[in-house]
């Protein structure tokens, strides 16, 4: 049984993380991490109180879904601690990303902007097919829930620097008034509505043909269930930074 703590659990997929948490044999969520009130019946701190959850509850690893100044904060505690950290919060800065990167020489960090599967299988298709494809005009899609703070989200940033490693491009942000497409731009399209889970689809034109590659998440206990799988494999790593991709590869038979 893997012993999980969860900064964020009062969020959207912090709380996905506990629900789906008590469906499994190999996970428990001990603890949780909240500016807050919970509304769960997980002991629940303050974040000034993350050092003595940690302490209290010795957790095999931390799971963070919050935002960027609080998961830096974290990542230092867990360091201090020992304890492994997996990160599914967007939005950082350059400075906060490094500081991430330096906190992994100390114990493992696991860095993802999304925890579906799904989108694995979708980042290594992408690339053959901008291989098959050169020249083809790319464009990019992406819708999230009304709350969605950062535009463009997470995943789409990674889509972006997939495609980066296939040719060179200049990002549009969508497009107003007379503006004429260039070869060498990806256009990049954000929707925020409702209580969507999460849509990215990858588009590329040309040749009087379309290609789409798209990935939709229909339950955010996907995200949910990727995360603790996170969580479990980091467990008893050597301190280093580790991607969601680390963990799907070295699971295939």
């Amino acid at each position: 049984m893997t012993t999980i703590g969860v900064q964020g659990v009062t969020g959207r997929t912090g709380r996905t993380v506990v629900e789906t948490a008590t469906d499994r044999e190999d996970v428990t969520v001990a603890f949780g991490i909240s500016q807050t009130d919970p509304d769960t019946d997980t002991p629940t701190y303050d974040p000034d109180e993350r050092a003595a959850a940690l302490d209290t509850h010795t957790p095999d690893a931390v799971i963070d879904f919050s935002e960027p100044a609080a998961a830096v904060s974290l990542a230092g505690v867990c360091a201090d601690a020992d304890v492994p950290l997996v990160v599914g919060t967007t939005g950082f800065d350059d400075d906060q990303f490094a500081a991430l990167r330096r906190v992994s020489k100390r114990t493992p960090v696991l860095k993802a902007t999304n925890f579906a599967r799904g989108v694995q299988a979708l980042l290594a298709a992408l690339g053959p097919a901008l291989e098959s494809l050169p020249g083809y005009d790319v464009e990019l899609l992406e819708t999230h829930h009304n709350g969605k703070r950062d535009a463009p989200s997470g995943t789409a940033s990674t889509l972006l620097d997939r495609i980066a490693e296939y040719r060179e491009f200049e990002t549009v942000p969508g497009r107003e008034g007379i503006q004429p497409r260039d070869s060498n731009e990806v256009g990049v399209l954000v929707r925020r509505a409702g209580d969507v889970r999460g849509e990215h689809e990858v588009l590329l034109a040309g040749n009087n043909e379309l290609l789409t590659l798209t990935h939709r998440a229909e339950d955010r206990g996907v995200f949910g269930a990727g995360a603790l799988d996170a969580a479990t494999w980091l467990v008893g790593r050597d301190p280093g930074w580790y991607s969601f991709e680390d963990v799907v590869t070295t699971d295939r038979p």
